[in-house]
């Protein structure tokens, strides 16, 4: 009675074995199309100014995310 169970998990693990390789196949292939330019990413110093400042201004806040409007 446990031999179809194992054979039924080892078929769902491969499956998603193979689903997981997919998908991380696509991504490296799309992020090879189209790189990240090191101006694109969030500056981390201007992050912890921006950070320090509003814990400077409003004290009780909680900063959850920073985003640049363009």
């Amino acid at each position: 009675m446990e031999d179809p169970l194992i054979l039924i998990c080892g078929i769902a693990f491969v499956a998603v074995l193979s689903i997981l390789s997919l998908l991380a196949g696509s991504i490296s292939f799309i992020c090879k199309i189209f790189p990240v330019r090191a101006a694109d990413l969030p500056d981390p110093a201007a992050e912890e100014a921006v950070r320090q400042a509003l814990a400077k201004t409003f004290p009780d806040c909680r900063i959850s995310e920073i985003r640049e409007i363009k």
